[in-house]
């Protein structure tokens, strides 16, 4: 008998929590113990799967789209459900209730990417009264476990292997050296130090172009960026859009040596990632292990990595270039009872790997190999598992 299993996220091809409930769907779409649903109706043009995927989903859909409309009539009350219950939380740890209501199951379990080494008083409690937390990263089950959070499971987010693992490049940028960013545009991230040490990389090789995969539905936490003064203040289009190439001008990189690669379905990235010769990913702070950093390194490109945070769960070995100089920071970005909290990379150490993917493109290829066999380990259909395997023991007999 299968059991229900709510999930209180929307699916989608666009963001890092929808692609997240989109594989946790398509995983347990045949699964003999466990029948997933979503909280929220799904939205057909959030959605950029193949004719099988819609056929497998159409179970997940119809459920989806019943459970929507019945939560409906509880706005402003709570509705429990007779099996486990997967809330996605904030970093605060408090979910955003689906149709203004608060989903309760047996058990409820919080997934948490949380952002900062320390916690409030408030967000220790509510993170206490779940029946359990699924932390995202060791980082985060450190964290939480430093602030006496007990019931924590750490699980890491996957990759499609059938889509993100190495294959031929098309050429289609020529000799070009392609360097690749990608992720929300937020002071987190830290594109404001990919644009401050591009800047310099490009100067010295015209052949480099910096191709950015930064757009989201939330571009005004862009501004954050401009708190560092690593880099000129992020421009806006008139519509609110971020202007990826008047950024660029404004820190003094050609037009020519800049790609906007908008905003693309999670199916169309492997195509492009294939295409990269070195990604960048400096971040300040990741509560999980950084999705679009996994799956650069899943389709075979050379990553330059921050050693901080979630991100330490990928480095291992020479598979990556990692960014060891990790200047600390403090407040809510610091550490707290021995678990150190965001790391600041120098722009310099950023250049120097740069230049050693460029300078040896056999050494780079290598990296990228080896982290491709460390993301093959990594797998949505394993973390499905993992999942299953922490919640439905909780879930009793009922």
């Amino acid at each position: 008998m299968r059991r229900t299993v709510v999930f209180d996220w929307e699916v989608s091809s666009y963001t890092g929590w929808g692609v997240y409930g989109l594989n946790l769907a398509l995983n347990w779409a045949a699964d003999a113990e466990v029948l997933p649903v979503c909280a929220y109706e799904p939205r057909p043009k959030a959605l950029d799967l193949d004719a099988m995927s819609w056929l497998a989903l159409q179970p997940f859909l119809r459920d989806s789209r019943n459970l929507a409309a019945s939560l409906q009539a509880h706005a402003g009350k709570a509705a429990a459900n007779g099996g486990p219950v997967l809330l996605g939380l904030d970093s605060a740890f408090t979910p955003i209730p689906p149709h203004d209501v608060q989903l309760l199951g047996k058990p409820t379990v919080g997934v948490v990417f949380a952002e900062s080494a320390a916690l409030t008083p408030d967000e220790v409690t509510r993170a206490k009264a779940y029946d359990l937390v699924i932390a995202g990263s060791s980082w985060n089950a450190a964290l939480l476990r430093a602030h006496g959070i007990e019931r924590v499971e750490t699980i890491l987010q996957g990759v499609d292997p059938t889509l993100f693992h190495p294959g031929p490049r098309r050429g289609v940028l020529g000799d070009r050296f392609v360097v690749f960013s990608g992720g929300k545009l937020e002071r987190r991230k830290g594109q404001d130090l990919v644009v401050a040490a591009f800047r310099i990389f490009a100067q010295r090789h015209p052949d480099a172009i910096l191709a950015t995969a930064w757009h989201s539905p939330w571009a005004d936490i862009a501004r954050t960026l401009d708190v560092s003064g690593a880099a000129a203040p992020v421009v806006f289009s008139p519509d609110g859009r971020i202007d990826v190439g008047g950024w660029a001008a404004a820190n003094g990189i050609a037009a020519d040596q800049v790609l906007d690669l908008t905003l693309s379905p999670n199916s169309a990235m492997p195509r492009i990632l294939r295409e990269v010769d070195v990604a960048v990913f400096p971040n300040r702070g990741e509560g999980g292990t950084n999705l679009v950093a996994m799956e650069a390194m899943a389709a075979g490109a050379p990553v330059i990595l921050s050693a901080n945070t979630g991100h330490l769960d990928l480095i291992e070995g020479e598979n990556c270039y990692a960014l060891t100089r990790q200047g600390p920071l403090t407040g809510r970005e610091g550490g707290v009872g021995g678990v150190a909290g965001w790391g600041e990379s120098e722009v310099d150490e950023i250049v120097a790997a740069l230049e050693a993917a460029y300078a040896d493109r056999e050494d780079a290829r290598r990296r990228g190999l080896r982290g491709a066999e460390t993301l093959a380990r990594l797998t949505w259909a394993e973390t499905a598992r993992r999942l299953k395997a922490a919640i439905l023991p909780l879930a009793g007999s009922g």
